[in-house]
């Protein structure tokens, strides 16, 4: 069989997408999803490109039918909508479609997708379906989108996309075409792995894990600081206070330049500059990973920045953050033992990834508020109503012998 690849930019199996970026697209966009039994959603962001990254482009696709008439969810029967927020800044209308508790709103792996819709539009999704939540309940291996849609519909995904400049415009073919691939097959995809779920006994378990996906909320992250470098470690006490010099300066660049520190000056980079710490340009062009431009554009800035890191005090390395684990009572660490030995081997059994079952948190939790009902331990955030009927009888007997032992 030959594989459907784009060519050119473009699938020719599929009609291109609709490009939503005027206030006059954006209204027929919204007559034709409103009222939609389903849609499927995804986002693009530019991560990569700035210091705080946003919604490039949401795709959508909708039943090709006008709201109330019949379609089938297959890949033939939909349309694709491509739309701009950076074109378009008001989307109030559209999160209140995703929000109407009448449409279904289909994604592949939806958590990221629901932090970045919350942090920037507010939007607050209902009726989840997470086509990669699903496939991992099936017991699926290699639930990336890539891989699902080359086993399911024989469809290429140009990966070199996911590291594109989505914050960009125009738009290239290339990107159009990889946006509408992520969500034209998600409603035949769903359509494909709910008989799987029925025939598995799985669905309902499928169900109640989309509904706990619906209460997640947006933290926004701790500030970054220098303790989080990946090479922390070698770094020597007497060179930290020039590397938490350098460590600012960078942040404060980046913000101001809007590019990702990583882009700004690397990890290496800077810790060689802790080290060696020049004092002159020329000493600058044999720091590893920084170039000529580089020097260029900041290399005073960089040289100024050393000498104040020279006069600054020793910062005091942070206590470590002790995990949940070594917090436990003896009797329930005990209990989380029991627990997760019983885990592996159900996750086994199943035939599904461990913390299908429970993570290692739940467990943790379980064995640290030792419930003793059902709704105690309905009540444990991540277990829900089905995990603690389904589980919670053996739950509570291995509670119990851990404790009797």
């Amino acid at each position: 069989m030959t594989r459907k690849k784009p060519t050119n930019g473009r699938l020719d199996s599929i009609a291109p997408p609709t490009l939503v970026q005027s206030p006059t697209q954006y209204i027929q966009f919204l007559k034709h999803v409103s009222g939609q039994p389903w849609l499927a959603l995804d986002t693009e962001s530019d991560s990569l490109f700035r210091y705080a990254p946003r919604v490039c482009l949401i795709q959508i696709t909708a039943p090709a039918y006008p709201p109330g008439k019949s379609s089938i969810p297959g890949a033939d029967g939909v349309v694709d909508y491509l739309i701009d927020p950076l074109k378009l800044k008001e989307l109030a209308e559209l999160g209140e479609i995703l929000a109407d508790d009448s449409t279904d709103v289909i994604l592949h792996a939806a958590e990221n997708d629901i932090f970045t819709l919350q942090r920037d539009m507010n939007f607050r999704l209902r009726r989840l379906y997470d086509t990669q939540l699903a496939a991992r309940i099936l017991g699926r291996q290699g639930v990336g989108l890539a891989k699902v849609l080359l086993e399911e519909f024989d469809v290429v995904s140009d990966k070199k996309m996911q590291r594109t400049n989505w914050g960009r415009r125009p738009l290239t073919p290339q990107q159009l075409t990889y946006a509408q691939i992520d969500t034209h097959y998600l409603p035949a995809l769903r359509t494909r792995q709910i008989s799987r779920l029925e025939e598995t006994d799985r669905l309902e378990e499928a169900q109640a894990a989309f509904r706990m996906l619906e209460k997640i909320e947006y933290r926004p992250p701790e500030p970054r600081t220098v303790w989080q470098l990946k090479q922390i470690r070698s770094v020597a006490e007497k060179d930290m206070g020039v590397l938490q010099a350098i460590y600012e300066w960078r942040e404060r660049y980046s913000s101001q330049a809007d590019r990702p520190p990583f882009k700004v000056l690397g990890e290496n980079s800077m810790i060689h500059l802790s080290q060696k710490r020049p004092h002159s340009l020329a000493s600058l062009r044999d720091i590893p990973g920084l170039s000529t431009r580089q020097v260029s554009w900041f290399g005073k800035e960089l040289l100024a920045t050393v000498r104040r890191g020279e006069r600054l005090p020793i910062p005091q390395r942070p206590t470590p953050v002790r995990k949940a684990e070594p917090h436990l009572t003896r009797a329930a660490k005990k209990r989380f033992e029991s627990l997760r030995q019983w885990r592996t081997e159900a996750a086994r059994a199943r035939g599904v990834d461990p913390d299908i079952v429970f993570s290692n948190e739940t467990l943790l939790q379980i064995a640290a508020c030792r419930p003793t009902s059902l709704a105690e331990l309905e009540e444990i955030p991540s277990v829900g109503r089905w995990k603690a009927e389904n589980y919670g009888d053996t739950v509570f007997q291995l509670l119990g012998n851990a404790d009797k032992g």
